[in-house]
């Protein structure tokens, strides 16, 4: 069976257990928290950042990232340019963009999974955008 690579990443940044944030973040590199922020988090599209919240993480604001970890609570939407992994505590309460997203089990999303694909010549979208919806009565 087909096993997706696991996303590791180096933590250039630790947000610790004790620690409250009130505001935005932005950051490059690896993010991880074990605390609370109250306000967006957000790295560079396309830089390869990742985020990663513990289970006793917590994030109440939106977050835009290229690939997320997480195993505690976001609420808000999230958006990664790449990659979402959910582990079994994780609970986010709003939607998730995601390219390629895997779920555990116990996992929870109160919102909507909206893929990002990529439009192109064989796309679902494109070709339905270039029917021909003409009546077939040559009316």
């Amino acid at each position: 069976m087909f096993k997706p690579k696991p996303i590791k990443a180096e933590i250039d940044t630790l947000i610790g257990a004790k620690s409250r944030i009130n505001g935005d973040v932005e950051f490059v590199g690896g993010l991880h928290l074990d605390g609370y922020i109250s306000g967006n988090v957000r790295s560079d599209p396309g830089s390869g950042a990742t985020l990663s919240v513990s289970e006793q993480g917590c994030i109440e604001g939106s977050v835009v990232v290229t690939n997320i970890v997480l195993n505690g609570i976001v609420k808000g939407d999230i958006d990664a340019g790449d990659r979402v992994e959910m582990g079994p505590k994780a609970r986010v309460l709003g939607s998730v963009h995601y390219t390629t997203i895997e779920t555990a089990v116990g996992a929870q999303i109160n919102g909507k999974l909206i893929h990002k694909g990529k439009a192109g010549p064989e796309s679902p979208d494109s070709a339905a955008a270039g029917a021909d919806v003409s009546p077939k009565d040559g009316s």
